[in-house]
């Protein structure tokens, strides 16, 4: 779609100077200090951002016994616990059929990823109390209204705020790259909080088999973050190249991405106890298993789709390029060969 212009400068011919009237365009020095004070005002606010995010990091350290990831078999039963996540992101770093994303803008947003947890935490703290006291429904309007937008939204803000604005996000399906990059950070960061909290309640020999057990249950929570943020990454691509709309597209997939948060996070609590009910020789932890398998496994199969669609189309494109630059190729040659 062409850029709206105002009235006036459609309807006036190059010829007249329109700057400061219908046009405008950095030609004084108060012009140029203005595009240098919004730059700076756009850097600083994403630095406060960052540097708030950092802080709300070192409180969590300091007081939700963070530091305990410090201790050699627990830092290893975090690495351990992402290592299912981290394994999703990689097949959708390897799926980008455009190009490889360069090394250093996905460990920046995985880092960012990291840090925006503690907005998460934050708002999730805050906010719970309002929603425990309602019955019944209480926890599950906490899930949808709450859990799944704020934390889709924090992983899709680690994107959007540096590696969106690089000249290497030049295609939709990078969005579902540092989208996955991004859900990788907040669950490894989540994932050290549950794991860290456990070993810090536990004590003497049930302190090791206790954050074991913790360890074990993220690791299948874990790639849910990669899958769901994904999403949310892929159609914030898809806004990037369809400016006009957006505001709507990136709408559409935070919503997609929080109501697959929200409805994991709501039958997750359900079903392994309703199975195990009705199935007695299915313990709950067999039951969460598989419901975790087939649950992510049908949303990983439809973020496969969406790739797998784009890969074909893309390749597709590409020998229609091809074929039309061999097709200039031989015309050019053609060319030479009759002026010769």
């Amino acid at each position: 779609m062409d850029e709206k212009r105002d009235p006036v400068a459609e309807g006036t011919d190059d010829s007249v100077d329109l700057y400061g009237v219908s046009t405008w365009e950095r030609r004084t020095r108060l012009d140029r200090f203005s595009s240098k004070l919004y730059g700076g005002i756009v850097v600083t606010a994403r630095a406060l951002v960052v540097l708030l995010a950092l802080a709300i990091l070192l409180v969590q350290f300091a007081l939700g016994g963070l530091a305990a990831i410090t201790e050699s078999w627990v830092g290893m039963f975090v690495i351990l616990s992402i290592v299912p996540a981290f394994a999703f992101a990689i097949y959708i770093w390897r799926a980008d059929v455009t190009m490889s994303e360069p090394l250093p803008t996905l460990v920046v947003t995985f880092l960012l990823g990291v840090l925006f947890a503690g907005f998460a935490a934050v708002f999730n703290s805050y906010l719970q109390p309002f929603f425990t006291g309602i019955p019944v429904v209480g926890m599950v309007l906490f899930f949808y209204l709450v859990v799944g937008p704020i934390e889709e939204t924090v992983k899709w803000l680690a994107v959007r705020l540096y590696a969106y604005r690089s000249d290497k996000f030049d295609a939709v399906i990078d969005g579902a790259v540092y989208g996955a990059m991004a859900g990788l950070g907040f669950a490894t960061i989540e994932n050290a909080i549950y794991i860290s909290q456990e070993y810090l309640s536990a004590a003497g020999t049930e302190q090791f088999l206790r954050t074991g057990q913790t360890a074990v249950f993220r690791l299948f929570a874990g790639p849910g973050h990669v899958i769901y943020s994904a999403f949310a990454g892929y159609y914030l691509g898809l806004a990037k190249f369809n400016r006009e709309n957006a505001g709507p597209i990136v709408v559409k997939g935070l919503l997609i991405a929080a109501f697959i948060h929200a409805t994991y996070n709501t039958l997750v609590g359900l079903v392994p106890g309703v199975v195990s009910y009705f199935f007695p020789s299915v313990t709950p932890v067999m039951a969460y298993i598989a419901f975790v398998f087939v649950y992510d496994g049908f949303f990983g199969y439809l973020l496969y789709r969406k790739i797998e669609r784009y890969r074909e189309l893309y390749d597709r494109a590409d020998r229609r390029k091809s074929v039309a630059f061999d097709d200039e190729e031989r015309s050019a040659d053609s060319v030479e060969f009759d002026s010769e």
